[in-house]
């Protein structure tokens, strides 16, 4: 098949195919402004009444946005294509979230990062049991972005704070139960359910029939391995300090709190100071206040190290071995994190 975003419709059914599966389907540039300029036209197409967004093969839905293009960018001394990127992609991100038709992303495979802009923003997201979902970012020297602020804050507990801090994977049980995914559908069966949802689009109300359909293809599933954590999870991730988490783990002593320590311990410090203040401050918020606030840390860091030292370390030279700067959760300048936070004035992000 040709072309890295597949678009089609027919009986109704609108069908978006990442493809692009050599990378795990991660987005160029020119995806982001196909799939708008798409989701836009459908709209207000009377002859396109459910949105599936999937991605080719059987190993990625999207493994998340293209970031060797942020690196190519700074080493050209082009920032605003980094800004047109990130402006486009958030916009992207807003109108996935408010989209007046029902959205159907099927997750089969990996999802992470900028994956979850085209799926978790939106109201249906089926998990396969290849399902493997995740929000690395600080791993980069970033923070999760994409609207997390939002979806994060909406999981159990401080579970989202987890996932946004440590970067760890979930597979399907944990999705669903995480509110990450509403529904499981085996992957066998995926070819069923997108005929059941062509069938569905046709009817009268397409929204009540998207909902009886998925209501039909899932299937329940048994605990996932996070879900025995948790009480673990909330006592030692409830501090408001970092320093003070980490200590909670030490003290736990179990192997999921060591493992816990592990995880952190390769992550920015920077990012992990400000994604812990972006989370905690961030909850309650409404959608488009929290895309404009992501818009805002995504500048900053645009013009910070961490974030092109992260690609570098993990995309250019793979030799998984970044350094920070500052090195440690001590060297963190708290005056520096809260002016990430800062309004951009002329430059705020414009949404529609």
């Amino acid at each position: 098949m040709d072309g890295e975003t597949l678009i089609s419709s027919g009986g109704r059914l609108g069908r978006i195919v990442l493809n692009r599966p050599k990378v795990l389907n991660a987005l160029s540039a020119r995806q982001y402004h196909d799939i708008t300029a798409c989701l836009v036209s459908w709209e207000s197409d009377p002859d396109v009444a459910v949105i599936l967004i999937e991605g080719e093969g059987e190993r990625a839905f999207c493994a998340g946005g293209d970031i060797r293009m942020v690196w190519d960018a700074a080493r050209r001394g082009d920032s605003e294509f980094s800004h047109d990127v990130f402006r486009t992609e958030y916009r992207l991100n807003r109108r996935i979230h408010a989209y007046p038709k029902p959205y159907v992303s099927v997750l089969d495979g990996i999802c992470m990062g900028g994956g979850a802009r085209l799926s978790v923003n939106g109201r249906f997201r089926v998990a396969t049991e290849r399902t493997r979902f995740a929000m690395p970012e600080t791993g980069i020297g970033f923070f999760p972005d994409v609207g997390a602020t939002h979806f994060l804050n909406r999981c159990p507990g401080d579970l989202g704070l987890y996932l946004g801090l440590t970067g760890k994977q979930l597979g399907p049980a944990d999705c669903l139960w995480a509110g990450i995914a509403t529904h499981f559908v085996p992957a066998a069966r995926v070819d069923d359910l997108r005929a059941g949802l062509r069938v569905a689009a046709q009817s009268a109300d397409p929204e009540d029939a998207v909902e009886d359909v998925l209501a039909r293809f899932h299937q329940p599933v048994a605990d996932g391995p996070l879900v025995r954590h948790m009480e673990a999870l909330e006592r030692c991730f409830a501090p408001r300090r970092l320093d003070d988490m980490i200590e909670a783990l030490r003290l736990d002593g179990g192997q999921w709190a060591w493992d816990t320590i592990w995880e952190l311990s390769g992550r920015a410090p920077f990012s992990l100071a400000v994604t812990l203040r972006q989370l905690r401050e961030g909850r309650g918020m409404g959608f488009d206040d929290a895309i404009r606030r992501e818009f805002r840390l995504t500048w900053r860091f645009l013009l910070g190290q961490d974030f092109l030292e992260g690609i570098r370390a993990q995309v250019v030279d793979k030799d998984r071995r970044p350094n920070w700067s500052p090195s440690s959760l001590a060297e963190v300048d708290e005056l520096a994190v809260a002016a990430c936070f800062q309004t951009l004035g002329d430059d705020e992000l414009p949404l529609p």
